[in-house]
């Protein structure tokens, strides 16, 4: 399980850079993000090295933000790797709510990182089916 941070963004010129530049200026580095919007608001969500701090830095700048656990898991980088991976929850009756991927790989694998109602029973049934799930520090520091 890793942590994944959510930002809740007013769709205003120039909040994702706040929220980014404070995130920058309290020394956290940022490793995967994901941004979803409507015409209202936006939603940040990222994975990044210090959790806490990220989120205290934010709040102190007014932003909205939480935690949430979700799953790091490796999938092959070739034709069909991915839908390979998602073939293990959608056989095993598990919802995934959004995915994104990292910005980097490990190894040779892409990583993704999935948002599941139930982030245990996938990483058991990942690592049955012979994936691997990265550890929060293990994803932070690829």
């Amino acid at each position: 399980m890793v942590k994944q941070i959510s930002v809740f963004l007013e769709n205003k010129y120039g909040r994702m850079a706040e929220a980014t530049e404070a995130i920058g200026e309290a020394g956290v580095n940022i490793r995967a993000l994901s941004v979803a919007d409507t015409s209202d608001f936006g939603i940040l969500r990222c994975i990044v090295n210090d959790t806490e701090k990220a989120l205290k830095v934010l709040r102190e700048k007014g932003f909205t933000a939480s935690a949430t656990p979700v799953v790091a898991a490796e999938a092959p980088d070739e034709p069909g790797g991915l839908a390979r991976l998602l073939k293990i929850p959608r056989d095993n009756n598990v919802n995934v709510e959004y995915l994104y991927a990292f910005v980097t790989k490990s190894r040779d694998n892409a990583v993704v990182i999935l948002r599941v109602d139930e982030y245990e029973k996938l990483i058991s049934l990942l690592e049955k089916g012979g994936v691997k799930v990265l550890t929060e520090q293990e994803a932070v520091s690829l």
